[in-house]
């Protein structure tokens, strides 16, 4: 309740202290305009007393008649919206209270910061109010963050705007019994857009593209561009996993159409991966992170694919597996193991293939097929491969002295595809020959299909340059690749080792003899010599001799032996 009648005015300063009684000017003041110094005050002010009633303004300053919040009828929008927070604040011992306050509707709304301060005076209690009018600075803040959180080619939200909303649509109850998920839609081949056509056409198709995601949702469903070539959609799901599936084949059925561009038509397909919500996961961007795994997993398979739980499990081993590698490789903590290769015609060692090894800090031993694939896509294959050529030529070099001689073996290395694309391959194998005083002869380097057909203008200037050092050159597990016979035959390939799935059981299965014989009948009519791998009997061997198979490998003669150990059987063998 606000009195409309007015009282002697007392006298405050702008810090809420009383400063004494003030005698009554002799000219009529109007309601609320009394002298005092709260008039002097840049920001809204007043004054109120406490009565039995509720309160009575006693006076107001300029600023605050001026913002609309108390007139000469006595009636205050301050009193009416916050009088039950003052009263809260003047029965309770507390000095000083701050808090925001917000006036007007959506569409002409004032953002204050109210301070509150008690005053006590001629037995009566007074409040000053003083506010701070941030409406500005907040519409500021609200259009700078609105910018932040936008794409500004798209004008869709950005990857911090999809996550803002993913995490209140994880707060709030339209997401309980885990109806809700995240879609990301990836372009396949944007990247050559760009090259061909211009980041200006990229950008054309990428809004193109938006408008088209846009139609085929739903109106509920909240569409962003989280990334260069990718988009995220939030999804609600009211039929369960099914609805997901629904606008996946909307979205494809959308981009099927071709996109024209200048002069050209442009088709583009699209990877997509979901994630759906659960109670399980309680952070958007877990969530946004889950649906990006189902993505790479949707290059792959080229479906829609949703993420299981065990997907990031893998990752998170391989990343551990990365990191301990690094660390490893760095400390010297490897080692090669040397599996022995037979001439099968003569029974005699002709040469050792060199395996990396790795002994953990936990000590277990980690089978390379664990590691080297997490080496490959980290790029430590490049360092692990340098090692292993300098490892092995020291160890011939080695052996050697130990004989006095030429020991009357050679050592295999493997090279990766990505360690051909990323080193320098002939300069390596020339450092690693002097510095163990090695000829080429000496050293064979193995090459799997995927390395060959990779890059092949490349890979044959590399093979070429091998080649004049004086180094064999084997094609490792040929069969199971796609090799162009083209190729083949104008590669200075020696061998060709063919791949142990068509040797293991080939006695039980005509079919795969038959593999064997076209092998064998190709490497002849190239002129190259064959390695078998997987021998794992006498019989498999014999025949494998008689079909005239050059070399063999497997368990059958040995298993990968430690330097030691390998050049004992050397001795031992070829005596």
């Amino acid at each position: 309740m606000v009195s409309g009648t007015p009282r002697s005015a007392t006298t405050i300063d702008p810090a809420g202290r009383p400063g004494g009684r003030r005698p009554a000017a002799s000219a009529p003041k109007r309601a609320h305009e009394t002298d005092n110094p709260i008039s002097l005050l840049p920001i809204p002010a007043a004054i109120l007393s406490l009565r039995a009633g509720g309160f009575e303004i006693e006076a107001t300053n300029q600023a605050f008649r001026e913002a609309g919040l108390g007139g000469a009828d006595g009636r205050s929008m301050l009193v009416a919206s916050l009088g039950a927070r003052i009263m809260a604040f003047m029965v309770t011992p507390g000095d000083r209270e701050d808090f925001a306050w917000q006036l007007g509707d959506a569409v002409d709304c004032r953002h204050y910061r109210v301070h509150l301060a008690r005053a006590e005076m001629r037995a009566a209690e007074r409040c000053l109010v003083t506010l701070i009018d941030r409406t500005a600075e907040l519409r500021t803040e609200q259009n700078l963050r609105r910018e932040m959180l936008t794409d500004s080619l798209s004008g869709l939200p950005n990857r911090a705007g999809f996550s803002d909303m993913l995490e209140a649509a994880i707060d709030g109850d339209a997401t309980r019994f885990g109806r809700y998920a995240v879609m990301i839609v990836n372009l396949d081949r944007f990247s050559r857009v760009n090259a061909c056509l211009g980041a200006l056409a990229g950008d054309e198709l990428l809004i193109t593209v938006a408008r088209r995601l846009k139609g085929a949702l739903r109106s509920r469903d909240v569409l962003a561009r989280t990334g260069g070539d990718e988009f995220g959609i939030l999804l609600t799901l009211d039929a369960g996993p099914s609805d997901a599936d629904h606008v996946a084949r909307r979205i494809q059925s959308a981009l099927a159409t071709p996109f024209r561009l200048s002069d050209f038509e442009i088709r583009v397909s699209c990877s997509i991966g979901i994630a759906f919500g659960s109670d399980a996961v309680e952070d958007s961007e877990d969530l946004i992170r889950h649906a990006q795994f189902a993505v790479k997993r949707s290059k792959a398979s080229g479906l829609v694919e949703s993420y299981q739980i065990h997907t990031l499990d893998i990752a998170r081993e391989q990343f551990s597996i990365e990191t301990s590698l690094r660390r490893a490789i760095d400390g010297g903590q490897l080692r090669l193991a040397y599996q022995p290769i037979w001439d099968l015609a003569t029974g005699r060692i002709v040469s050792f293939e060199a395996l990396a090894r790795w002994l953990t800090d936990d000590g277990v031993e980690l089978s390379p097929v664990d590691f080297i694939p997490v080496a490959e896509e980290s790029g430590l294959i490049v360092p692990l491969g340098r090692w292993a050529m300098h490892e092995a030529a020291r160890t011939l070099a080695g052996w050697d002295r130990i004989a006095g001689g030429d020991c009357g073996v050679r050592v295999a290395v493997n090279l990766s595809a990505i360690q051909l694309q990323r080193d320098n391959i002939p300069r390596l194998v020339e450092r690693a020959l002097a510095e163990s005083g090695l000829p080429g002869e000496r050293l064979t380097l193995e090459l799997t299909e995927s390395a060959l057909i990779a890059d092949p203008d490349r890979v044959a200037q590399t093979m070429q340059a091998l080649k004049a050092l004086g180094t064999t050159l084997a094609m490792d597990d040929f069969g199971t690749g796609y090799s162009n016979l083209a190729l083949l035959q104008k590669l200075p390939i020696d061998v060709l080792k063919m791949d142990r799935s068509f040797v293991t059981g080939m006695l039980a299965d005509r079919d795969k003899i038959a593999i064997v014989r076209a092998i064998l009948g190709l490497a002849q009519a190239l002129g190259m010599k064959t390695t078998a791998e997987g021998i794992e009997t006498q019989e498999l061997s014999q025949t494998l001799a008689a079909l005239g198979c050059t070399y063999g490998q497997g368990f059958h003669y040995a298993r990968s032996l430690e330097a030691d150990a390998a050049y004992a059987l050397l001795v031992e063998r070829n005596a």
